[in-house]
């Protein structure tokens, strides 16, 4: 692999891995704070809503 297709190669793991962190706080960390914080589920939800949208956008 040359250094051309490198450089082309990361911002697309980049926007991949930020994309799986988005889904990863939306789907596991979130609810676990929202539980430990103490809000209610349609906050939740709204929030989760709010990072997935987020990560499709990368």
């Amino acid at each position: 692999m040359n250094q051309k297709q490198t450089t082309q190669n990361q911002p697309e793991m980049a926007s991949l891995l930020l994309g799986a962190g988005f889904a990863l706080a939306s789907l596991i960390i979130l609810p676990a704070v929202a539980q430990r914080v103490g809000l209610g589920s349609a906050v939740t939800i709204a929030l989760r809503g709010a990072l997935m949208r987020a990560s499709n956008r990368f």
